[in-house]
């Protein structure tokens, strides 16, 4: 496909940007917009089409609009797995992002699971001491504190400052 037919990313965007300033329902229709120029012109599984998936249910979920958020969550890491195969960062990111979705619902057990696979992930294709590894470790230290797991969260979030350090000393 040459780049004069590829779908322009400024909606996109655009949709991040009214969610930064807070402006939550011009977010949603550019985003919604994006999503169906995207389909129509790559696919309904083609994987710039998850990336406006997850930050569609981004937003949902960061309304309190739990239910509309799965299954968006759920179709952009389906797209990344068969895309990429099971083992991509991507793939580790929309596990990450759908365990926060869970913890917001309080279902911690899914949400530990899911923080589980997406830091091993993370850790056997990006390397022990990557950032996002350390994006992992905070997240399932923040859990582990949520559910009275002190000792499990200390020993997490002193491994995420070693990573923290060495990416500062770089």
């Amino acid at each position: 496909m040459d780049r004069s037919s590829y779908p322009p990313l400024s909606l996109n965007n655009l949709a991040d940007l009214y969610t930064t300033q807070g402006l939550i329902e011009k977010a949603e229709q550019h985003y919604r917009r994006s999503l169906e120029i995207w389909e129509h012109a790559l696919g309904a599984n083609h994987p710039d089409v998850a990336i406006v998936l997850n930050n569609l249910a981004d937003l949902a979920r960061s309304q309190g609009h739990y239910a509309d958020a799965e299954p968006l969550y759920r179709r952009s890491l389906g797209i990344w797995e068969s895309a990429f195969g099971p083992d991509h960062p991507n793939v580790a990111t929309s596990l990450n992002n759908l365990a926060v979705l869970y913890v917001s619902q309080g279902q911690n057990s899914e949400a530990e699971s899911l923080y589980m696979r997406s830091l091993a992930m993370r850790e056997r294709v990006l390397g022990r001491e990557h950032p996002s590894v350390g994006k992992s470790l905070k997240n399932l230290a923040a859990l582990y504190q949520r559910t009275n797991r002190s000792k499990l969260a200390e020993d997490l979030l002193k491994r995420a400052r070693e990573i923290d350090e060495l990416v500062d000393h770089e």
